[in-house]
């Protein structure tokens, strides 16, 4: 089985930006290759006019109101994979310029074969890959205006809306690509795994910062 590669437009994104765009991104990617049945749980981003569908089990969507919420594992494990992800990008970041940081994430999907060699003695199974989703993306460590002036506040939404630009380019791609043929998607349940870019070199105080930024300013009031 040959392997479909998507590659969606580059985002660039401030420090303050970068985990709920990813987010944003990998979870509509999971919901709409989901394999089996799902019901959909909508995110509105907090730093972004934009919301999102996650997976969230059938009998959370069914459950009538007031109705304790129970934990859905195959919920959690999703949504611990995708941050577990984002954590292991904000890591391997690599700079490319003054302020300036980039990385990749592929997020492959894949099924389990199992196979008989020797005779049919010695059971193997391997993982084929057969669509992967890859996005590169720049971070800018760049401090933002915080001064209240005219000027400021022109430049702190300028990057909102030019960041806020970009994650809609890359959602419309997505929703573009996944509209197109769906042959390659086996008839079987299958699975995903998220990989990074590999650390050029110590980026511990990078991914403290990024850590430890203050919620985005709200430029809606």
């Amino acid at each position: 089985m040959n392997c479909k590669e998507n590659y969606l437009p580059e985002l660039e994104l401030s420090t303050g930006q970068v985990r709920e765009a990813l987010q944003c991104i990998l979870h509509t990617i999971l919901f709409i290759r989901s394999p089996g049945s799902v019901a959909p749980r909508d995110v509105e981003c907090e730093g972004f006019g934009i919301t999102y569908p996650r997976i969230a089990s059938d009998n959370k969507s069914s459950r009538p109101a007031g109705t304790a919420s129970i934990p859905d594992p195959l919920e959690n494990d999703v949504d611990k994979k995708v941050d577990d992800a984002i954590e292991s990008f904000l890591r391997k970041l690599s700079q490319i310029g003054p302020e300036l940081m980039s990385g990749s994430l592929t997020l492959s999907f894949f099924e389990r074969r199992a196979s008989r060699q020797l005779f049919g003695l010695v059971s193997h199974e391997e993982r084929v890959v057969f669509e992967q989703w890859i996005l590169r993306v720049v971070v800018n460590n760049t401090p933002r205006p915080i001064s209240n002036d005219s000027a400021a506040v022109i430049e702190r939404q300028r990057i909102q809306d030019t960041a806020e630009g970009m994650l809609r380019s890359v959602l419309f791609k997505i929703f573009e690509i996944s509209g197109g043929a769906i042959e390659h998607l086996p008839p079987v349940m299958y699975e995903f795994e998220i990989h990074c870019a590999k650390r050029a070199d110590d980026r511990e105080n990078v991914y403290s910062r990024v850590s430890n930024m203050p919620a985005l300013i709200n430029l809606s009031n």
